[in-house]
């Protein structure tokens, strides 16, 4: 009986769940519309998936500092938009919500180009602007 119980919990739990996301879909992309006004903060927010850290991104949409980037996932962080997570070395910011699903456009970058620039040695990088 016990069992039943608690399969019933779970069951009506998870009706809950259902019905608080579908509630909040509109509220959540009104946010992240008004947030998110620059392609450049779009496409931070969509690759913040806790694979990247600051030094990628900020080279994925071509700014000098990794600290804009870190300003922007403070932000996103204190508006709820997202959780830290432990890397090797700290902590790093992994969005909530993909922007897709809201039928939010991300531009497209070539990512795996940036990940390719990222791991060649200073000589070859070097070497590529000669």
């Amino acid at each position: 009986m016990e069992n039943a119980s608690k399969e019933d919990e779970i069951s009506l739990l998870k009706e809950i769940l259902k019905w608080i996301k579908f509630a909040g879909m509109k509220e959540v992309k009104n946010v992240l519309t008004n947030e998110l006004e620059s392609d450049k903060e779009k496409v931070v927010y969509q690759n913040s998936d806790g694979t990247r850290g600051t030094v990628e991104l900020a080279k994925i949409i071509g700014v000098g500092s990794n600290k804009t980037i870190d300003l922007m996932w403070d932000k996103w962080l204190r508006m709820g938009l997202g959780e830290t997570i432990p890397v090797k070395g700290g902590q790093r910011f992994k969005r909530s919500f993909d922007l897709e699903d809201f039928g939010i456009k991300v531009p497209d970058v070539k990512v795996e180009e940036v990940k390719k620039e990222a791991k060649k040695e200073p000589k070859d990088i070097a070497e590529a602007s000669k």
